[in-house]
């Protein structure tokens, strides 16, 4: 038996040893071919990237003079963005008729966000910000027949729904959520699903340094409703925000009030829209029905 072993034993150390042998001597070459290849498949990947990335510049630069292409993340299920800062951007540029494309291969802009536009080959980040250099450049100031007073209300509830509301739906969504309504309401490529967790974390994170998020989930919900009541109460019975004709205040409402109104799951704002503040309801659909008479052709077409 014990010969048996030694028969076995004996080939397989020699070959350790050659093999060993053969990678001392050879392994500068090894490590050079391996780094050679390496920075070949790397320089590879950037170019065929870099090629892309002029190819869309080109077709962005080409959409045509004055016309905004509008950057953003692919379709939803139910609701033409699960971001409320796509729905408000895009719901000004329906409102006052600017020519726009939309583009879903570039989500993210110069500053890391979405949405962000492209116009006469200058790129421009930040939902507010386009809509305040929209606003200039095509004369669509929709805020121009307000008094001062009603202005500062108007800038005063936008801040209150885009820095503080947006914080009450993220903490539900993404903390005591943890994005299921994300799986709920769009297509997640299936790459993309093992890194959602480490995103939710880290929005979760961004919460408690606002801090909003360090509250429990039943506070900012009650913090949450203060909002929404506060909504409420200021637009009454007026067909919009500020009276009878919309402003970019609306915009901003409808955008972050779309997803709730529209998507599952049942969330408790949504059951707060639903029973307590019907007016806000019924605005969302009455701007729905406004702006968006294509909504359905504006969803994603593989949704469930």
């Amino acid at each position: 038996m014990l010969q048996n072993v030694q028969d076995v034993w004996l080939p397989a150390r020699f070959a350790g040893r050659a093999l060993r042998l053969l990678w001392g001597k050879n392994k500068p070459v090894t490590i050079t071919v391996v780094v050679v290849v390496g920075v070949m498949k790397i320089r590879s990947y950037m170019k065929k990237q870099e090629r892309r990335s002029v190819s869309r510049r080109r077709r962005w630069n080409n959409a045509g003079k004055d016309v905004v292409v509008l950057h953003i993340p692919p379709r939803g299920f139910f609701c033409p963005s699960l971001s409320p800062f796509v729905v408000k951007l895009e719901t000004y540029v329906r409102m006052a008729e600017i020519p726009h494309v939309i583009d879903h291969e570039e989500p993210l802009g110069p500053k890391g966000k979405t949405p962000w536009i492209t116009l006469n080959g200058e790129d421009v980040g930040d939902s507010q910000m386009i809509i305040e250099k929209l606003a200039a450049k095509f004369g669509k100031e929709f805020d121009a027949h307000l008094s001062q007073e009603e202005k500062a209300v108007a800038h005063s509830l936008r801040i209150m729904v885009d820095e503080y509301f947006v914080w009450c739906l993220g903490v539900y969504r993404y903390g005591q959520e943890q994005g299921r309504h994300f799986l709920l309401n769009a297509s997640i490529p299936w790459f993309y699903r093992p890194i959602l967790p480490m995103y939710f974390k880290r929005y979760v994170e961004a919460a408690k340094t606002q801090g909003i998020g360090r509250h429990s989930y039943r506070d900012v919900e009650e913090m949450g409703r203060k909002s929404l009541q506060s909504l409420s109460a200021w637009l009454g019975e007026k067909p919009f925000m500020m009276g009878a004709n919309p402003t970019e205040l609306d915009c901003t409402v409808f955008g972050m009030l779309a997803f709730d109104v529209f998507c599952p799951p049942l969330s408790p704002f949504k059951r707060m829209l639903e029973k307590d503040y019907r007016n806000l309801h019924a605005y969302c659909h009455r701007m729905k029905e406004k702006f968006w008479p294509d909504w359905d052709k504006c969803l994603d077409p593989n949704r469930r």
